[in-house]
């Protein structure tokens, strides 16, 4: 058998050989095929570098590095499942009946005759915008102080007339016949609610608690 040199492909064909290939799957060696040689390799060195940095950088790098580290998750589910005690405390109530509630509870009073005492302080009450409800807490705070009569005198404190004025000579201010006129007494008493408690109803919660206001 005779002696035959094997074929050894020229260094050009080595080199260009894995171009070719990259070439063949992305289309462009239909387009190589149509330029010279050495227009073919400036084309094929183009073409390589544009493959190259398609092709990120830290692709081989990333999984493995990431698979090295330790990361630390602030959501792990166990902190979930912990149990959370909260302390919870209410203010107390106390159960009321009797006398007890009754002073609580104030009845919407009626609109009052006319030419009635009551009348007088009704009227009045738009005077100082007050309503409806100012009005049940003045009627049931000066039924308990004297009823509205106009010469009502408590012998042990001395307070006169329908607000019960201590002393009743008080209610001058309001008029010189503060002894008899049941208007002059409830233009003093309105007067007195509103500049020392600012309402007949804060008025009458004074006296709930202490019995006098």
């Amino acid at each position: 058998m005779g002696r035959h040199e094997a074929f050894r492909p020229t260094l050009t064909s080595r080199l260009a050989s894995p171009l070719k290939i990259a070439l063949k799957y992305t289309g462009i060696a239909a387009v190589a095929s149509r330029l010279p040689v050495r227009r073919t390799w400036g084309f094929a060195l183009t073409a390589a570098l544009a493959l190259v940095t398609s092709v990120d950088p830290y692709f081989g790098t990333l999984p493995s590095y990431a698979a090295e580290v330790d990361y630390v998750n602030y959501f792990d589910e166990a902190e979930k499942d912990q149990p959370v005690t909260v302390s919870l405390t209410r203010g107390g109530y106390e159960v009321v009946s009797g006398a007890a509630a009754s002073k609580i509870f104030v009845e919407l009073a009626v609109i009052p005759s006319a030419n009635t005492v009551q009348a007088i302080a009704y009227g009045k009450l738009k005077n100082y915008n007050w309503g409806i409800e100012q009005y049940s807490c003045l009627v049931k705070l000066w039924n308990r102080e004297s009823n509205w009569r106009v010469n009502a005198f408590n012998k042990s404190s001395g307070a006169y007339g329908i607000p019960q004025a201590l002393p009743g000579k008080k209610m001058a201010v309001a008029g010189a016949d503060w002894m008899t006129n049941p208007e002059t007494q409830i233009n003093w008493g309105l007067g007195y609610i509103d500049g020392r408690y600012g309402s007949p109803c804060t008025a009458l919660s004074h006296s709930d608690r202490l019995n006098w206001y």
